[in-house]
């Protein structure tokens, strides 16, 4: 049972309310995801920003069913969060995830040849011969050689890891890749590489890309649209250039403004009021109310909805005073 085509202009992805809760082992409960609501294109990348604790790895296990989730998701018209049996292992083919530690994602008793050929495995019925061949030109595609087949992923470098992970997988051809926190544990020329690796891979196999990071020097260089995150909710939504030249909500700008910027004479940035809250079942007014600079009354009692400020979606009461751009 394959996925089906999807239409003319429609979205590839759509997300409707989604919502992600855990429960405590006091019986709390914390609502991880709230009410988010987003669509992506195929071939379009759209980057998931926001501090620890925003949602951002929440949005992605929901969408591989691997939390529950309330909402709607479909991906090319297929019910994402509803799908069992075969509908659902068609469905998780065309969707596949590059983790964030290289290492710890990879399988310690397989070697190279093994990890990459396994999805190839599990969901299509191929020769062995079909599979090798299959993994080495994916191996060549992330820049590895066949010398690499038969070492175990305590012999690879970060670098290499994470390329056998990103092999991994697309091997399948999927049509949307999730991205959490690729590139966060490698060093900063390896970084780089995989930065380049994934925006070339992305452009040549018209991926749809789901990046979540809280670099955002390689967001703003690898996404189309960023969509900002704030315990659990979305607070700003905009396209790259739009959002690094007039960041709407007050808490975009606070993060842009915290990037290291390579100028000792720039003074350091304000920090925010306080640590980030956790997020409660109920929440009145904004969610950033405490934190914000610009907060006023209307704030404590009225949750602000989505609304078109300039090329932004942003939930601010106040978005007309937080239009301008952090000073470099």
């Amino acid at each position: 049972m394959g996925v089906s085509a999807v239409a003319p202009g429609a979205p590839l992805l759509e997300v409707r309310d989604l919502e992600v809760r855990y429960r405590a082992r006091s019986g709390a409960e914390r609502r991880a995801v709230a009410g988010v609501s987003f669509e992506l294109a195929a071939g379009e990348s759209l980057g998931l920003v926001g501090e620890s604790g925003s949602g951002k790895s929440s949005i992605a296990r929901a969408l591989l069913r691997l939390v529950h989730a309330s909402g709607a998701a479909r991906l090319a018209g297929s019910d994402l969060l509803r799908a069992e049996g075969a509908g659902l292992r068609a469905l998780r083919a065309q969707l596949q995830i590059v983790f964030q530690d290289p290492q710890g994602a990879l399988d310690p008793r397989m070697n190279v040849l093994q990890l990459v050929t396994e999805p190839l495995l599990e969901h299509r019925r191929a020769p062995r011969r079909e599979r090798r061949d299959r993994a080495l030109r994916m191996l060549e595609r992330v820049g590895l050689g066949a010398e690499l087949l038969a070492r175990f992923p305590h012999e690879l470098s970060g670098g290499q890891a994470q390329r056998v992970g990103l092999a991994r997988a697309l091997v399948l051809e999927p049509r949307l890749l999730v991205c959490d926190e690729p590139v966060a544990a490698l060093d900063v020329s390896i970084k780089a590489q995989v930065a380049n690796l994934l925006r070339d891979l992305q452009r040549e196999l018209g991926l749809a890309l789901l990046f979540i990071a809280h670099d955002l020097g390689t967001v703003r260089y690898l996404c189309d649209r960023i969509m900002v995150l704030y315990l659990g909710r979305v607070v700003e939504t905009a396209p790259r250039d739009a959002l690094y030249a007039a960041p709407r909500h007050p808490y975009t700008r606070a993060l842009l403004a915290a990037c290291p910027v390579p100028d000792p004479l720039r003074p350091p940035p304000e920090p925010l009021r306080m640590a980030t809250p956790l997020p409660q079942v109920t929440t009145v007014g904004c969610a950033f109310r405490p934190r914000c600079p610009l907060a006023i009354e209307r704030c404590a009692h009225e949750a602000p909805a989505p609304r078109v400020v300039g090329a932004s979606i942003v939930a601010c009461h106040r978005a007309a005073h937080a239009a301008q751009a952090p000073k470099d």
